[in-house]
């Protein structure tokens, strides 16, 4: 028999009308796997989908599935099942709760595919572009040890930490980044509504222009033609890095330059070593083989210059030496890191001292975040008073010379 899509209306443990879609091969064949999931059909019938009304539509705002949401799922998870309820269950009620809709219908599948047999890991490994690959195999490594429940909660206090520490980054540089805009967006409207009525008036008196003033004429007058293609490049930059910002190529010669850069150079490389840490303690607690959490370790670092660093320790790992000595000729890795890494190796206890180089590194990044605002705000001021008081002062220049001539000649 055929199999098909079937849409039901059943209740729950609760009374709660729920309604969802599910593949079976009859409509018994619904019925019984509704029963497993505790709910109790009310109406099932059959739902052709992808044509007429049935089709469903995705606009694509909001669609994503962020950090937050995944947090969010594992802590709910590990609550559910370390409570006693079945993975089925489980899955089936974060498919009702969740409001991320994307990750809604996502849970709903993974569901489906738990109730044919197929692992939970094995499942969201098919949906890759949501679930993480260090989420994947810490499941994974989970389901393998019996203690899934306590990995879903390492995953979320990783992606909690995570959040936290984007979040208070996002913060601290909200700020000057406005000052920014709003000193650039000054300067054009300036350039291309107010300095060309300066100049026509300029004109009608004929007298020479200082310097400064003829600078910003003629910069007036290019903004015809500079300003749409400077938005329109801009346009095209950002859909052109949006596309390929991870091709192998473009990391191998961006992430460097990020490392390298001033003052958030050092900011970049705190925060990639912090995620290092964090990431690989939780793989290690987990249970995950050393390679494996290595590997995946550096595809989620988030920099080349550190995934690059890691491959190379695997390397030396794969070949029977310990993580210490390979770190250390890795120049990306300072030497507090190294040595406790070291002392965590030589005392067994090497996730210990993992998560206190975490904690250390994330408590930095968030001080010298705070530290990098209290600095770059005034500096902000200051630049859009020099920048717009410029203007101000080259557009008045004349004027002044204009006002003494007339004194003069009057005197």
């Amino acid at each position: 028999m055929p199999t098909m899509t079937y849409a039901y209306t059943a209740r729950n443990a609760g009374g709660k009308l729920v309604k969802g879609k599910v593949e079976a091969q009859g409509e018994g064949s619904v019925t019984q796997r509704l029963r497993v999931m505790g709910l109790s059909p009310v109406s099932i019938a059959e739902a052709p989908e992808g044509t007429g009304l049935n089709t469903e539509i995705n606009i694509g705002f909001g669609s994503g599935v962020k950090l937050k949401d995944l947090s969010i799922m594992a802590r709910q998870m590990a609550t559910m099942l370390g409570s006693g309820l079945s993975l089925l269950r489980t899955l089936n009620i974060l498919a009702e709760q969740t409001e991320n809709v994307k990750l809604a219908g996502i849970l709903s599948r993974v569901r489906d595919d738990v109730e044919t047999g197929v692992g939970l890991a094995d499942s969201m490994h098919k949906h890759e572009d949501v679930f993480p690959p260090l989420m994947v195999n810490m499941v994974r490594a989970g389901e393998a040890g019996g203690f899934l429940d306590q990995s879903l909660d390492s995953i979320a206090v990783n992606f909690e930490k995570d959040v936290k520490l984007r979040d208070s980054i996002k913060s601290a540089l909200t700020y000057p980044v406005i000052v920014l805009i709003m000193s650039l967006v000054g300067v054009l409207v300036m350039l291309t509504f107010v300095v060309p009525i300066f100049a026509k008036m300029f004109a009608d008196f004929g007298s020479k222009l200082p310097v400064p003033t003829q600078m910003l004429v003629v910069l007036s007058h290019q903004m015809v033609w500079l300003a749409p293609t400077l938005i329109i490049g801009g346009g095209v930059f950002a859909w052109w890095w949006n596309g390929h910002k991870n091709d192998l190529k473009v990391r191998q010669f961006v992430d460097p330059l990020r490392l390298k850069a001033p003052v958030f150079g050092l900011l970049a490389k705190k925060i990639a070593i912090a995620r290092f840490a964090r990431n690989f303690s939780n793989m290690i607690g987990a249970g995950v083989p050393i390679l494996q959490a290595l590997q995946i370790v550096g595809e989620t670092s988030g920099n080349w210059v550190i995934e690059n660093a890691l491959n190379n320790v695997r390397d030396a790992v794969r070949q029977g030496r310990g993580i210490a000595g390979p770190l250390e000729e890795q120049e990306v890795f300072p030497t507090m890191v190294t040595q406790m890494i070291a002392v965590g190796e030589d005392s067994g206890a090497l996730e210990t001292m993992l998560d206190k180089i975490a904690d250390f590194y994330e408590a930095d990044v968030t001080a010298m975040t705070e530290q990098l605002t209290a600095l770059i705000e005034p500096l902000m001021i200051a630049f859009l008073g020099v920048v717009i008081g410029g203007m101000v002062v080259a557009l008045y220049l004349p004027i002044f010379q204009i006002t003494n001539a007339v004194q003069g000649s009057a005197g």
